[in-house]
């Protein structure tokens, strides 16, 4: 066996350079003489939990100053060897694979520059029947495309990936969006897998940012049918997170170290975070402004004056324009001006205007600091013109442009109801006064739990006596305790089993997978009764409240305000709608804020049996206490 091992290495050496065979540095001497061997890392299956494949990493003798890949390829690129020790290196993959006789798939590292020279010098046709004759079915083995920034050859290589699919082996792009990684490549090589970046995978939980740019990177695997495998798992949350996003595959430390041998399972921890059927909590975006918010707007194509035009032109086009709010003064393809119609028909209508000004330019009765506003702007430059101090860009509307070239008009009236829209939109997903998630986070964290057929508490939380308190004391202390309701529900609930959300106003829901949730909920509600005190005045806090007017404008008195929670229980498989949850959960808030109880469970949803009563006893030792 021995024998034919040595056999093999030493055709295979024969097949690189001379510089292997004669050289005198430490890494030909390594690759000669058989140094050099491999370590597996699994990849595993995020919904199943099984190993899908393992990862062959190249290692030096242990113990020795050449044994870390880092130290290796150093060598190679010093020694002038590099391709020499990539190709080493996969039939010291493949023919120590091929002795373990271990099922699932094999990924094998190598860079584009090598696989076309490797590719070259086994010829075409020998490629599977070298890959089959180290004892590994082609299929089964996954070529990792490295060191993306050195395609030298983008045909070269094409021919090469043609050759790999012949023999039944696929190809994957390892560390996308590394810095280094290209969408072309991508899109050239057509890989099956493709391994993203640890970057985007690390503490994904608390990167809203990273979130989005992984499923940004879904949408591409979506479009040219590829297979993602999430790299440097290290965190339970990460996992969780990564299986929620429907992640398939993924590697790291968490689910298992390299190791001389391949592996039959995952590690323990990793693999009861993927038995577990509670959701992750991904990370909310908050507030951002909407780009290219114009290109949903009718932007007018309007006829336009150069800085030359008369005014008897202008009087001309308005004439046979009438419902031309205004008129663009264009320098080539660059706004310079903008005349408003009714200013400037009023001028002409005076007397002898048309004779003193008639055929003059028209710029002498223009705006020459009009607001001009670029197709893809966003919310916030829009804003700018409501709020500014110059009403005029209202009556006159703005001018649209596309790289700065002249598009068409926009209208007061338009801007002012797209910009509401906007708003209104961007409030569904964040509430503008605590940042918390809106009404569409909310609804799709519920779908997410009810898909999964994960068990989970929905309260809805609302101010008892809030409106007399506003009306008395003003907005401004009424959006302080609105603040406090949502600093004290993110303070008490577990950021990394619980969903905090803003429904609007003075409602706010809680999702809690958290066991203890009855718990948190009490702190909540009794650490409002006392911060919530201290926005009252003297007087109000010694009588216990304040007389205001109530809805039909009686004036009476009312208690300070406090916190009301309903919650409902939902198992798992009992409901299909997040909207039906929320229904549920409006029902319960009624009857909490009918109660003289802080929390209250709902009475026509609960847990048939045993459970149902621990919760209920649960319940009355919390309140009761």
């Amino acid at each position: 066996m021995h024998h034919i091992q040595g056999t093999r290495r030493e055709a295979m050496l024969a097949l690189l350079s001379p510089a292997v065979r004669h050289g005198t540095g430490p890494l030909a001497r390594l690759m000669r003489e058989g140094g050099l061997h491999c370590v597996f890392q699994p990849l595993a299956d995020l919904r199943e939990g099984s190993i899908y494949a393992h990862e062959a990493l190249i290692r030096g003798p242990q113990g020795s100053p050449y044994h870390t890949p880092d130290v290796l390829l150093d060598l190679a690129r010093r020694e002038r060897l590099l391709l020499d020790f990539e190709l080493l290196c996969v039939f010291t993959a493949l023919e120590q694979w091929g002795r373990c006789d271990a099922p699932g798939r094999l990924f094998v590292n190598i860079s584009a520059d090598a696989l076309v020279h490797g590719v070259a010098l086994l010829g075409t046709q020998a490629l599977g029947h070298t890959v089959r004759g180290l004892g590994l079915s082609a299929r089964m083995l996954v070529l990792e495309i490295t060191e993306h920034e050195r395609v030298t050859d983008m045909p070269q290589l094409r021919e090469a990936i043609k050759a790999v699919h012949a023999c039944g082996a696929r190809l994957a792009l390892d560390d996308f969006g590394d810095g280094r990684s290209s969408l072309r490549l991508w899109s050239e090589v057509k890989p099956d897998f493709v391994k993203i970046d640890k970057y985007f995978i690390h503490d994904i939980s608390d990167h809203p940012e990273n979130l989005q740019m992984l499923q940004a990177i879904k949408g591409i695997a979506d479009v040219f049918g590829t297979t993602l495998i999430a790299e440097g798992i290290e965190t339970r949350d990460d996992l969780r997170a990564l299986r929620d996003l429907d992640i398939p595959f993924g590697q790291g430390w968490l689910l298992g170290r390299p190791a001389p041998a391949p592996r039959e399972l995952v590690d323990g921890p990793a693999l009861e975070v993927m038995h577990d059927r509670r959701v992750a909590v991904l990370p909310h975006l908050g507030q951002t402004a909407r780009p290219g918010i114009l290109r949903s707007l009718l932007v007018v194509q309007a006829p336009t004056a150069s800085p030359g035009t008369s005014n008897d032109a202008v009087a001309t086009l308005f004439h046979k324009n009438p419902g031309l709010h205004a008129l663009a003064v264009v320098d080539g393809t660059r706004p310079v001006a903008l005349i408003n119609r009714q200013q400037f028909m009023n001028h002409y209508a005076t007397l002898y205007f048309r004779e003193v000004h008639g055929r003059k330019p028209c710029l002498a009765f223009a705006n020459t600091a009009p607001r001009v506003v670029e197709l893809d702007c966003d919310v916030d430059q829009l804003v700018g013109i409501l709020t500014s101090q110059d009403q005029r860009y209202l009556n006159d509307g703005y001018i649209v442009t596309d790289n700065g070239r002249y598009l068409g008009l926009g209208t007061g009236d338009q801007l002012v109801r797209a910009v509401t829209e906007t708003r209104i939109e961007a409030a569904r997903h964040a509430n503008p006064l605590t940042f918390l998630p809106g009404n569409i986070p909310i609804s799709l964290h519920m779908q997410r739990l009810l898909d999964n057929g994960s068990e989970f508490v929905a309260c809805y939380a609302d101010l008892n006596n809030f409106k007399p308190f506003n009306d008395h004391y003003g907005y401004w202390r009424g959006d302080q305790m609105i603040r406090l309701v949502a600093r004290l529900a993110t303070a008490h609930c577990d950021a990394r089993r619980d969903f905090v959300g803003h429904v609007g106003g003075d409602d706010f829901m809680l999702i809690f997978q958290s066991s203890n949730w009855l718990q948190r909920c009490k702190n909540i509600v009794d650490e409002f009764a006392r911060e919530a005190l201290m926005l009252f005045d003297d007087a109000a806090r010694k009588a216990g409240g304040i007389e205001a007017e109530d809805r039909h404008g009686v004036r009476r008195f009312f208690p300070c305000t406090t916190l009301a929670v309903g919650a409902v229980r939902i198992a798992p498989g009992r409901y299909r709608h997040a909207e039906e949850v929320a229904n549920l959960a409006a029902v319960a808030k009624h009857e909490a804020k009918q109660a003289a109880t802080g929390v209250v469970l709902h009475g026509g949803f609960t847990e048939s049996g045993l459970g149902a009563l621990a919760a209920a006893r649960a319940l009355q030792d919390v309140l009761a206490a």
